[in-house]
């Protein structure tokens, strides 16, 4: 990788990416940050040497949240609506990411570190990790909407009004994490998971993600039919041509 990051960590290994936030003391999330996430996920989408990505923290911390030391001055015309457009893109760009993406929860995941966890396909955490989101404590808003997308109704309200935590294994209980293990048997969980995902058919993989992002808003038969134009899409391609050769012949399929 040509780009350097101060905000971040990247390896690549068997078409994994694997991010870690690397803003000690708690990964707080700043103006860089939020300038590097974005270059940094539109970088990893266009990889073809990466099928899969893992979005840890470093430390003990996932991420603690905004820093609240890097806040818009309301004195200043335009800096809070450019200040939440570069908030928006920094999730945003983990959501578009055409690449699946493992949030590896490590530790903490407070605020705008709870909805970056989030917005990550597929939520993995720590026992000792917990979601919190705090904005009430500090007079605050913001996250209620993509706290509803993973949380009941009940819940995400008792939630955001109490700046609960919500720990590992909580949040499997609640069906907001697919696993919550011991921290030293978190991050190898959420990088076999990579890897089996690594291993499938990369045009399947993205077209499943672009069918997840697009439907969430469609009416059922809409975003089925979207699904349907996916599957016509895929039976052009390469990676369909050795699935059948593969089935025909009785291998599993390289991809």
């Amino acid at each position: 990788m040509t780009d350097t990051y101060s905000a971040f960590s990247v390896e690549v290994a068997d078409y994994v990416a694997t991010v870690t936030i690397t803003l000690p003391p708690v990964n707080a999330q700043n103006r860089a940050f939020r300038e590097e996430i974005t270059r940094l996920f539109d970088s990893l989408g266009e990889r073809a040497d990466v099928r899969a990505i893992v979005l840890t923290g470093a430390g003990k911390i996932f991420s603690a949240g905004a820093d609240l030391k890097d806040r818009p001055d309301p004195k200043v015309p335009g800096a809070y609506p450019t200040h939440g457009r570069n908030v928006r893109e920094g999730f945003n760009c983990v959501m578009e990411c055409p690449k699946p993406v493992i949030a590896a929860v490590n530790g903490a995941a407070i605020g705008a570190g709870c909805v970056l966890a989030l917005v990550c396909d597929i939520v993995v955490m720590a026992d000792e990790a917990y979601l919190a989101m705090t904005e009430v404590d500090y007079v605050l808003a913001g996250g209620v909407s993509h706290i509803r997308r993973h949380f009941g109704e009940s819940d995400a309200r008792l939630m955001v009004y109490t700046a609960r935590r919500i720990s590992g294994q909580e949040a499997l209980r609640m069906n907001v994490a697919s696993v919550s293990l011991p921290r030293d048997e978190m991050l190898p969980a959420a990088l076999g998971i990579a890897r089996e995902i690594a291993a499938k058919s990369p045009a399947a993989v993205r077209a499943a993600k672009k069918s997840f992002l697009i439907t969430e808003g469609l009416p059922l038969q809409e975003g089925y039919k979207f699904e349907q134009s996916q599957t016509a899409m895929l039976a052009t391609t390469d990676d369909f041509r050795e699935a059948q050769r593969a089935f025909a012949e009785k291998r599993k399929p390289s991809f």
